[in-house]
């Protein structure tokens, strides 16, 4: 299998633009991530958890034991998966503001500075623009602080969170984008928003800084391998391309539920993958795929 970082296939992406993902869908055992991210050839991992513990539970402590074992192991961090932002607009911010801060300092010791977040959920059935005002006041809390700090806020379009839609990811880029808070553009999260995911793109296409990799189909929500679903993941990346992208590729393979997931991996019972082993790899095969195809 041909390694997977500074790759030039089909679409020629530069030479520093370099695959990672979220290894935690590997396998819970940061052990065995990172053997299949090695057989892989990625030498990268977007941290969201390790040995079944969300980073922002670590303590400092604890994730310098990680870094020494991530070290030893030739992988680095390419940005903090965290939860931040990933509660309800009604909840109490005090307490995740606290944790927010002790997230900027694990990114500071895991030395990266992308952590990925949102912009909160919604109340069901009610209209975002009624929580503008809230959003945007933490928003502005929690940039300040990046910037203090000098780290980099990734805000994904999650559904449900007040930036699900790219014009309501738009609002917020106008009025924060900067060097301290950029996007993450994911295909996948946008077709389950009922959103074209080409007009998303032109639409954020200044702001973009990091992609994540998965696809799902229209009519039904369901994420499927990267150019199987309507999230037109490859013209997009044949766009980021032509344009001099030169970012992670994140893979965020959401494929454990999979109708099709033993039958695209016929060889996973002979190699004793379990489910996530054969997620991952599927993923990161739908992608090469596409640049070979290119």
């Amino acid at each position: 299998m041909q390694p997977a970082t500074q790759f030039a296939m089909g679409i020629n992406m530069l030479e520093n633009t370099n695959i990672t993902g979220f290894a935690d869908e590997i396998h819970t055992d940061i052990r065995i991530q990172v053997k299949l991210l090695h057989e892989l050839g990625i030498k990268y991992l977007e941290l969201r958890s390790a040995d079944g513990r969300n980073i922002a539970e670590y303590t400092l402590e604890e994730a310098a034991e990680l870094k020494n074992y991530l070290e030893e192991n030739n992988i680095k961090v390419s940005a903090i998966g965290s939860p931040i932002g990933k509660i309800m607009i009604t909840e109490d911010f005090e307490p995740h503001f606290e944790t927010y801060k002790r997230v900027v300092e694990l990114a500071k010791l895991l030395e990266t500075p992308y952590i990925r977040m949102f912009s909160f959920f919604i109340p069901k059935g009610e209209e975002p623009s009624l929580y503008r005002d809230e959003v945007f006041k933490r928003l502005k809390r929690l940039v300040d602080y990046a910037v203090e700090h000098n780290v980099i806020l990734l805000h994904e379009n999650e559904k449900d969170i007040y930036g699900d839609t790219a014009v309501r990811c738009l609002e917020l880029f106008e009025a924060f984008y900067g060097e301290h808070f950029k996007c993450t553009f994911d295909f996948a999260n946008f077709v389950q928003c009922s959103q074209d995911t080409l007009k998303a793109y032109e639409l954020l296409k200044p702001f973009v800084e990091y992609i994540h990799i998965k696809d799902a189909v229209w009519d039904t929500g369901e994420v499927v391998p990267a150019g199987e679903g309507d999230g037109k993941v490859e013209d997009i990346l044949k766009k980021l391309d032509e344009e001099g992208y030169a970012g992670y590729l994140s893979l965020e393979p959401h494929l454990a539920e999979f109708a099709g997931l033993k039958s695209l991996e016929q060889n996973a019972d002979k190699r004793k993958l379990t489910d996530g082993e054969a997620a991952f790899t599927i993923a990161f095969d739908a992608l090469m795929k596409l640049f070979k195809q290119s």
